[in-house]
């Protein structure tokens, strides 16, 4: 069974290595633990439904709280604290497309705002009820999990917008396909979450991220529903199908995704590279990126990542091998470690790896094969695991991400961390920043920012000491040039942030989109932009 107060399923556990733990103390200091509310305790904090009981909507306790958080660094601090502000009044789980138009029938007779529910795996609060004297229902379609559709002669596959990202794998692999839509989340986002938010996976320099994917579909809106056709391409006016990317639930609920698949690939391969700093890794990946060479990951980690990842493993031959072999060889402190993944044929494969490691050498990186790549890909799925020990060890962890041209990487990066940096030290505290660039394009690259602090005693502190540093981070992203999410999306959190990207008019033009199929404000009120009503 799913965590009700963490990351993943309640049997995997990714434990902390002495090593590591050792590592945070000498940086951090000691980590700082309280026992967390049990569920039981917090199941007694769940109000009772303003909703009556109206057909198959659950308003059992557990269900409203199970659905009362994503994995937000304050929706755990709530949940471990047993101090959720706010919970649905009601869980519908629909099994069909009549059941969500039944929702929206019932949301107009009762009043009610309308959550939709993927796999609750959002950082940036997509799924949180508001605190709101209105009720809230919320729609979990983890019942539309079904393969609709599969056109073999087209490459195209229709499946319901439940379905989560092993299940609709597992359908295609059978058949031997594949989507290759891997984000970290993967184990329990589902296809449309990933729709909803423009996701992108962990190898979408080969198979493209969501919106490359997303041929077409189904939209129910409150005023309506939409079939979004699969053309292979249209000059037919503007691209509807751009209403549903991104929109994150505030103009309808996707009922079913066509996507664009791909016959599983006869090689798979990681591999690593060290650089003696990152600069030149830098430069190596915008090579890369800008020659066009046929990759399917490019992941840079800056030097304090490279450390930080040895020192989670555990591995003391790792380390040892790291700290001796890699120094003899003049890969020191400031070493960067690259992976790269080469996906394909086996032509395309030996081409590319072979492309990839004559750039990588010119720019003074070190080609080790493919064990730590493989490495890598064992783990890439459990890595967020980690959260959960990390926060028994008393440490508190979070994420955020940008894109931006590569003129500016560099600059932003630094900014970012130094406003990070800068936000823990107002609070007497030290903190752990890194990064690495997780995405790369010609034009630019993602980079995605990792911390590690020392968690407080006091769950008020703990959330304040999160705003600090993430409100520092996003304004240093924002007045630097970049975009405020490459992969995370809106959400409330990034909500404030909008305007500075999209502009007024844009921002006007998104309302006004949302009062046409939205009139009554039925849908994720607060999520995106502002309540319309505010307007």
């Amino acid at each position: 069974m799913k965590r009700w107060n963490g990351w993943g399923d309640e049997q995997t556990t990714y434990p902390l290595p002495d090593l590591a733990k050792n590592y945070l103390e000498n940086l951090l200091g000691e980590g700082n633990t309280r026992p967390d509310a049990s569920l039981e305790e917090v199941l007694k904090s769940v109000p009772e439904s303003r909703l009556p009981s109206i057909g198959t909507i659950s308003l059992e306790p557990e269900e409203r709280l199970r659905h009362a958080c994503g994995q937000s660094l304050p929706d755990w601090i709530n949940l471990r604290s047993g101090r959720i502000p706010s919970f649905p009044d009601g869980v519908l789980y629909p099994t069909s497309d009549d059941q969500i138009k039944e929702a929206f029938e019932i949301a107009f007779s009762n009043q009610l705002i309308l959550i939709p529910y993927g796999g609750g795996t959002s950082v940036v609060r997509h799924i949180n009820p508001p605190q709101s004297d209105t009720p809230v229902l919320t729609i979990d379609l983890s019942n539309l999990d079904q393969l609709v559709d599969f056109d073999e002669t087209s490459l195209l596959a229709t499946f319901e917008a439940g379905i989560r990202g092993p299940h609709l794998e597992q359908r295609l692999n059978k058949l031997g396909y594949t989507l290759g839509h891997f984000p970290q989340s993967f184990e329990f986002s589902t296809l449309g979450g990933w729709v909803a938010t423009r996701s992108s996976g962990q190898q979408s320099y080969y198979y493209g991220r969501i919106e490359d994917l997303f041929r077409g579909g189904y939209l129910i809106t409150p005023q309506g529903s939409i079939d979004f056709p699969s053309f292979p391409a249209s000059a037919a006016g503007p691209d509807l199908r751009h209403l549903v990317l991104g929109s994150e639930g505030r103009y309808g609920i996707l009922s079913r995704a066509t996507v664009a698949i791909k016959p599983i690939p006869e090689v798979e391969e990681f591999y690593g590279y060290f650089f003696k700093e990152w600069e030149a890794g830098m430069l190596a990946v915008r090579n890369l990126a800008q020659k066009e060479i046929q990759l399917s990951m490019v992941r840079l980690s800056d030097a304090q990542e490279t450390e930080t990842t040895l020192f989670l493993t555990g591995r003391k031959n790792l380390i040892h091998w790291a700290e001796f072999g890699l120094e003899k060889l003049g890969y020191r402190q400031n070493r960067s470690l690259l992976i790269i993944g080469v996906t394909g044929d086996i032509y395309r494969a030996i081409r590319s790896l072979k492309a990839a490691t004559h750039i990588c050498r010119k720019n003074g990186g070190l080609y080790t094969g493919k064990f730590i790549g493989r490495s890598w890909r064992k783990s890439r799925f459990l890595v967020p695991y980690l959260r959960n020990s990390l926060w028994d060890s008393g440490y508190a962890l979070d994420t955020l991400e940008t894109a931006i041209p590569w003129s500016k990487v560099q600059l932003v990066k630094d900014k970012t961390i130094e406003a990070i940096t800068s936000a823990n030290h107002n609070q007497n505290e030290r903190v752990l920043v890194f990064g690495h660039l997780s995405h790369v394009y010609p034009t630019g690259a993602s980079i995605y920012i990792t911390y590690i602090f020392r968690r407080s005693y006091d769950p008020d502190e703990n959330i304040h000491r999160w705003h600090e540093m993430k409100s520092a981070a996003s304004k240093a992203i924002i007045d630097h040039g970049g975009t405020i999410s490459h992969q995370h999306g809106v959400g409330r959190d990034h909500a404030r942030y909008l305007e500075n990207e999209k502009g007024k008019i844009g921002i006007n033009l998104l309302s006004k989109i949302g009062q046409f199929f939205d009139p009554e404000e039925l849908l994720n009120r607060g999520v995106m932009f502002e309540d319309q009503s505010k307007n």
